[in-house]
């Protein structure tokens, strides 16, 4: 894989579909099958909508990055300073791409953001505890588990139809010396 042409920006209000695109594709339905981020065994309906890419967007306490290569949308993340951390959410890697190396590459540049534009020296996200394999990626990125759980959001279809019954979030984190 290479990097030479790739580019960070800032996401902005007429990005919002190619990224619902680019987030729908990464974790649900049979598009995201082709890569090895897919919760659509666990998840069906929808991972997000318009109204919440834009709310992301639009928070001034954050952005959502957006990683180019030839102009064309290829990744992206969330990131929002929260008080003395920063989040991490809303990671996407168009599927065709992913395994090549280009996760590693967008969130590395996460955490440079968040230190170099908050000085915040610990970034935290939560994951479905089910996502194992995703988990353990994290770890080899340096994130630990935490053993703090929250509840999956149940009933509200705007994050997905469970197709389990014990579907929880665990925390991860790790400092950003």
């Amino acid at each position: 894989m290479t990097t030479t042409a790739l580019t960070f920006r800032s996401a902005t209000e007429a990005d919002v579909p190619g990224l619902v695109a680019l987030v729908e594709s990464a974790y649900r339905g049979d598009a995201s099958r082709a890569g090895w981020t897919t919760e659509a065994d666990l998840l069906e309906g929808q991972r997000t909508d318009p109204d919440g890419v834009a709310d992301v967007v639009r928070n001034e306490r954050g952005r959502l990055l957006v990683a180019e290569r030839d102009g064309e949308l290829i990744a992206c993340c969330q990131l929002e300073h929260r008080e003395d951390h920063a989040y991490f959410g809303m990671f996407a890697v168009r599927p065709d791409l992913q395994g090549g190396g280009l996760g590693k590459v967008i969130i590395a540049e996460a955490e440079r953001t968040a230190r170099a534009t908050w000085g915040t020296r610990e970034m935290r996200m939560t994951v479905i505890r089910q996502r194992e394999e995703l988990i353990a990626w994290y770890e080899r990125r340096g994130y630990r588990r935490t053993g703090r759980f929250s509840p999956f959001p149940y009933g509200d279809e705007r994050f997905g139809i469970p197709q389990r019954a014990d579907l929880e979030f665990e925390l991860l984190v790790k400092p950003l010396g």
